[in-house]
């Protein structure tokens, strides 16, 4: 199930960016240079609105797959944080050598 939704999320998200950059920032859409931009088949308003419809569809779609991504693995995902492990076994520091003196000559 999880590998079918994260297919289709991928598949999803490269139409996302393939339609937002076909998209002109002045938001032309498609009609670079005259309103002939898919060769008469659609105005520059209308391949303007197709583009902004179909940018709303893959972006709802988007993000209902990724809520859908994030509740699929919500269980299975094991804690790999090194702070919700147990600190190890303390054990008590040896005890430093302590030096020892020269001996001191007596008269």
């Amino acid at each position: 199930m999880a590998s079918l939704l994260l297919a289709l999320h991928i598949f999803v998200t490269l139409s996302l960016i393939g339609v937002i950059l076909l998209q002109r920032s002045e938001g032309g859409g498609l009609g670079v240079g005259s309103s002939q931009g898919m060769g008469g088949f659609m105005s520059g308003r209308g391949t303007t609105n197709l583009l902004t419809r179909t940018t709303a569809i893959l972006g709802t779609l988007f993000f209902v797959l990724s809520i859908s991504l994030a509740l699929v693995n919500r269980g299975s995902v094991q804690q790999r944080s090194i702070l919700d492990q147990a600190p190890p076994a303390a054990t008590a520091p040896a005890a430093p050598a302590l030096p020892s003196l020269p001996a001191v000559p007596t008269n």
